[in-house]
């Protein structure tokens, strides 16, 4: 199976296509919550990052603190920005959610490494401010000796959390040898040569678009936990119903791990359309599209999206979800209404909430 990187491998091609806000924060809605700047460990540091959140942990370590506690762990994916405004807008973002207390935050990897570099300015200024950060890693189009440096680096510098992907084919350049056919390949690879580190896989409850068979997939799933990998965390999805079906196969199969819910709020017409292109095989239920369609304007749709997004963890937390992952596209506003939505004020919550 050719594993494909979930779908905000591509995310920042569609924020960074559209056009900066002037209205605040760089949200898409300008809103911006008063908590975020006046909490210290949300503050900016001398690079105008985010200030000190709390230690770094084994993301292993991590869950099972959460478990111990009785908490249900949130967690916030950013991608690392390829414009001056990008990087501006999204240190708003990180001064507006870090406060809200995730269990952790993920950065993403572009096709064959395409944001390499500022991946790991992103992840090491993350992990400088005490966040427990996930740095996404992809095989395809990469050397054993590439992917070795980069884990050396990361072990270095104290990060010691990677989501392993396969990822997808580079467009301007060849594959330059078999070193990992397969996510299972790295996965392996960082466990023998890094066994201290954790590391997640993704997951996709939609079936694989490379894999229609829906037996192979769960076979390729567990390939990956039998590898070495410590939890899941699935692409989007919009009906809950196909989570539980894949969580329920993925114990049938022997998965025992952790496996974390992706959710991705819907903030805009155009930006659904680009979901659908960049996460194949994701479904709209018709309930959604109705609501969507019934919206006066844009930030009607995000209103929808935040509330469709709100109701979807609302049951996930009631039918004892391994933790909940948003998919930010660098924006506040969608995390900060459903956190409002909730009736909570921060994502760390008890898992009977």
């Amino acid at each position: 199976m050719a594993e494909r990187t979930e779908q905000t491998e591509g995310t920042e091609r569609l924020e960074e296509s559209k056009s900066p806000d002037t209205r605040g924060t760089s949200d898409s809605r300008g809103t911006s919550d008063s908590r975020g700047t006046s909490d210290s460990r949300g503050a900016s540091d001398s690079r105008g990052g985010p200030g000190p959140v709390h230690k770094p942990a084994n993301i292993v370590q991590l869950f099972q603190g959460c478990t111990e506690e009785g908490k249900t762990p949130f967690s916030f994916e950013f991608f690392p920005p390829k414009t001056p405004a990008g990087w501006e807008k999204l240190y708003a973002t990180i001064t507006q959610l870090l406060p809200l207390r995730p269990a952790y935050v993920s950065v993403t990897y572009g096709a064959g490494g395409g944001t390499r570099d500022n991946t790991h300015e992103l992840v090491r200024r993350l992990n400088d401010q005490g966040v427990p950060v996930v740095a996404h890693l992809t095989c395809e189009g990469s050397s054993e000796p590439e992917i070795r440096e980069i884990l050396e680096t990361y072990d270095r510098e104290g990060i010691h959390n990677i989501l392993a992907l396969k990822g997808d084919v580079p467009m301007d350049r060849r594959t330059p040898g078999p070193s990992f056919e397969y996510a299972a390949d790295l996965v392996s690879y960082i466990r023998r040569r890094f066994p201290h580190f954790g590391i997640g896989v993704a997951g996709f409850p939609e079936g694989h678009p490379d894999c229609p068979n829906r037996l192979q997939e769960m076979d390729y799933l567990k390939a990956k936990v039998d590898a070495g990998a410590d939890y899941v965390v699935t692409q989007l999805f919009f009906d809950n119903r196909d989570f539980y079906d894949f969580r329920d196969r993925a114990e049938l199969a022997g998965i025992q791990v952790p496996i974390i819910a992706g959710i991705m709020p819907i903030t805009t017409r155009k930006g659904m359309a680009r979901m659908a292109e960049l996460a194949g095989g994701a479904r709209f239920p018709a309930k959604l599209l109705k609501a969507v369609g019934r919206a006066a304007d844009e930030q009607g749709v995000a209103r929808v999206g935040a509330h469709w997004a709100t109701e979807q963890i609302s049951d996930l937390l009631a039918n004892h979800v391994a933790g909940v992952h948003l998919y930010t596209l660098n924006t506040s506003t969608s995390s900060l209404e459903i956190l409002k939505n909730l009736g909570l004020t921060s994502y760390s919550i008890k898992s009977d909430v």
